[in-house]
């Protein structure tokens, strides 16, 4: 029987946040890049109430996450955003979005309206496909 040992990636300064919480903020598997949920909090944990800051500091600190692990946003192949009351926040997020998007062919995403986010209204989790290390 072989073990699973998981590749963990750790952003710098946020590893206490992780251990805290209980889980792995992103993970190095076959190539790819599995990236947790990540939210616009302050350097407590607590929401950013401003909702576009939110997004920025939520799309901050996946970046910091892909760059630990050697890659940016260019390798993104798969998004999941989360928000709370799409109807009322979709726009708002939406504008901020283009800003660390890049250019087309844009990665695949999901957009899924909840009712719930541990007090955050944004979230967003990502698949990326690591560079190959020759």
């Amino acid at each position: 029987m072989s073990t699973n040992t998981r590749d963990v990636v750790f952003p710098s300064g946020r590893r206490a946040l992780y251990e805290r919480n209980r889980y792995s903020p992103a993970i190095r598997s076959n190539g790819f890049l599995f990236v947790s949920g990540q939210v616009g909090s302050r350097e407590d944990g607590s929401p950013e109430p401003d909702l576009e800051a939110q997004v920025r500091g939520a799309f901050t600190n996946l970046n910091a996450i892909l760059s630990e692990a050697g890659c940016s946003f260019d390798e993104v192949i798969d998004v999941t955003v989360f928000m709370v009351d799409p109807d009322s926040t979709f726009e708002t997020i939406w504008k901020v979005v283009p800003e660390f998007w890049g250019n087309a062919p844009h990665p695949t995403l999901t957009a899924v309206g909840v009712t719930w986010l541990y007090g955050f209204q944004f979230e967003i989790k990502v698949i990326a496909k690591l560079p190959d290390v020759a």
